[in-house]
């Protein structure tokens, strides 16, 4: 399909090509997975060694609007393989090719649900980092085309393929805790001020109509690239769902819950002053329609520890006692008993990465530790969040429909303007 084509045709791509160019059946294939990634910062980064050691995955593309991002991760791959990948500014490349069989998406958020729509469109699995949309119709929109094209969709979350994780979640629905009435997400990370950078010209490697995207035509400063777009609310969601979505989604997990009736969510910007938009500081409470309460808080400026969380965890409360759960391991505190019983496990990228591929090869998406819908679920949460603090008050959720209880300019919220040519289809 010619990306002309493709553009105009956005809302309503025939993939029947690319699904019977993508759907074979893995199982005992000796054929590795073609991978491309899209987004080479910290995160694309990160994931781009794991991917290019597993044996069963090839790396054959790399994409990013930023040309010395991609030259510079194609010199590592040529490190890790003996091979380089081909590089493109533009996503739609990808799309298009058909020899393509799964993508990882790591772009910024205001990216991640179209993209992933895209490669379900066009046939392709996908891994998408967190949060997996920055807002809630089009993370709808992004499980309907998983759906609807029968493909392997993994979230980004990678706690939920670590095995401390895993066996501490397990005790606590085996009832360990007794019954769990609520949950803490804790994110106790201290960053500094951005400063102000002003609006100039985008530099010559910088493809910045593409790293724009679905966002509004703004001009470009240094705050927007790379990472501190998490700050600004065009591009990116705040702490509450960048840091705060991983914690947040192991809560959700382990109170085995879906979405909440009621959100409030306050805070603000502490501290200094700064070209910043998202709040450094931000608590929510998310209550269940059974009265389950879910509580986040992200906290950007020195801060204490809590129940002996000294960076990011999560806590969990029961009839019986308590428990403590962050990277080192999990802390089960039974009655009044100070000593806790420590439960130890391991885990890394690797292993959630490899769940992935697995899925891709039995076609069981049963078998995703992360599937798309079970994170999207999670996502909600830190949005809607959002919206409670920007409009500075308590919102109630229908969970059923899908909607703010409220009027449109409300509902509004949900979702977002696109900007031409990148828009969210009408139908997937």
């Amino acid at each position: 399909m010619k990306r002309r084509n493709f553009l105009s045709n956005s809302s309503s791509i025939l993939a029947g090509a690319a699904l019977i160019g993508n759907s074979k059946s893995w199982a005992g294939a000796n054929e590795r997975v073609r991978l491309a990634m899209i987004g080479m910062g910290w995160r694309g980064g990160q994931l781009l060694p794991v991917a290019a050691k597993n044996p069963e995955v090839k790396v054959v593309t790399l994409c990013d609007p930023d040309e010395r991002r991609m030259t510079e991760w194609n010199g590592k791959l040529e490190e890790i393989t003996g091979e380089k990948a081909k590089l493109t500014p533009d996503m739609r490349e990808i799309m298009e090719d058909q020899e393509i069989d799964a993508v990882l998406i790591s772009t910024p958020n205001h990216w991640h649900a179209l993209a992933a729509i895209w490669a379900s469109q066009n046939g392709k699995h996908t891994y998408v980092e967190k949060p997996v949309c920055y807002a809630i119709r089009e993370g709808q929109k992004m499980v309907e085309a998983v759906r609807k094209y029968n493909r392997i969709s993994q979230g980004g979350p990678q706690r939920r393929s670590h095995n401390l994780y895993r066996n501490a979640i397990e005790k606590l629905h085996n009832g360990v805790i007794g019954d769990v009435y609520m949950a803490k997400a804790l994110v106790l990370v201290p960053r500094e001020s951005l400063g102000f950078k002003p609006v100039q010209e985008p530099p010559p490697w910088l493809h910045w109509d593409l790293w724009k995207g679905p966002g509004p035509d703004v001009g470009y400063h240094e705050n927007l690239v790379h990472y501190n777009w998490h700050w600004f609310w065009h591009f990116g969601n705040g702490e509450m769902a960048n840091n705060g979505i991983h914690q947040i989604d192991v809560c959700r997990w382990g109170l085995n819950k879906k979405l909440p009736v009621k959100i409030q969510s306050g805070g603000g910007r502490f501290g200094y002053q700064d070209q910043g938009e998202t709040p450094n500081v931000q608590h929510a409470s998310f209550e269940y329609d059974d009265g389950t309460i879910l509580k986040a808080e992200t906290r950007g400026l020195p801060t204490n520890s809590e129940g002996d969380i000294e960076s990011s965890g999560v806590l969990f409360y029961g009839s019986k006692g308590y428990m403590v759960i962050d990277n080192r391991n999990a802390r089960i505190y039974q009655g009044r008993n100070k000593e806790p019983e420590i439960i130890e496990g391991r885990g890394n990228d690797a292993m959630h990465f490899q769940n992935f591929i697995n899925g891709i090869r039995t076609g069981k998406p049963e078998t995703l530790h992360a599937e798309i819908e079970e994170i999207f679920l999670s996502t909600c949460l830190p949005l809607l969040a959002n919206i409670s603090y920007r409009l500075k008050q308590e919102v109630t959720f229908d969970p059923k429909q899908m909607v703010l209880i409220g009027d449109e300019k409300v509902n509004a919220l949900l979702t977002r303007t696109y900007r031409k040519p990148f828009v969210l289809p009408e139908e997937v």
